[in-house]
């Protein structure tokens, strides 16, 4: 919930902080409303602490197991959890089959397979959500690793300002690069002349 829409070098301030305040879920659910804002201070986004207090009084409330559900399609039941949230959960912390798409994934994901679709605009992130999950390897370990390393191309590689296909490991199934590749024109070498004698 602490890096939804913020970097994880700010998070990281806070991270470590919080979970020593509030280690369990049991203790973040037992807290006062005002501690958990306190500790949530100057990171911003306070719903995002007022859904994570209030998801943690239903996980282990009467009505809930004690624990975080891991499938993506519980988890997004829980208050201030939405797609990615659920995606990221299910398949890191449980290694279950499921898709994310972050501003990043959303880029490579456009670039590789539907250069035509603009992750802003809202039809055409729900098609890149269908990619995602087309894309998926069957078993939930090996889309940790998918999910993670997809994250880290468009964090590291093919970035919203450059793009490094000459290392990209998806150039030769990439429709963007197949296309701009397309359009260059090649230059012609000149003859060299025979050096005279």
């Amino acid at each position: 919930l602490m890096l939804q829409q913020t970097q994880v070098s700010r998070v990281l301030e806070f991270y470590a902080r919080f979970l020593e305040r509030f280690p369990t879920l049991e203790v973040l659910a037992a807290a006062a409303p005002k501690r958990v804002m306190e500790s949530w201070e100057g990171l911003g986004y306070y719903a995002r602490a007022r859904n994570l207090h209030a998801l943690s009084k239903q996980v282990t409330g009467p009505e809930g197991s004690g624990t975080l559900p891991a499938h993506h399609e519980e988890l997004r039941k829980l208050p201030g959890i939405g797609a990615y949230t659920a995606g990221a959960v299910s398949s890191f912390a449980f290694e279950r089959r499921a898709a994310l798409v972050d501003t990043n994934v959303a880029r490579v994901l456009a670039r590789v397979f539907a250069p035509g679709l603009n992750p802003k605009r809202p039809r055409d992130l729900t098609q890149l959500w269908g990619i995602a999950e087309a894309v998926l390897p069957r078993t939930g370990r090996a889309c940790w690793t998918h999910n993670q390393a997809v994250m880290e191309l468009g964090a590291l590689v093919c970035t919203a300002r450059v793009k490094r296909c000459e290392v990209c490991p998806l150039s030769a199934v990439c429709a963007t690069f197949a296309s701009e590749a397309a359009t260059i024109v090649p230059t012609r070498r000149r003859k060299r002349k025979a050096p005279t004698r």
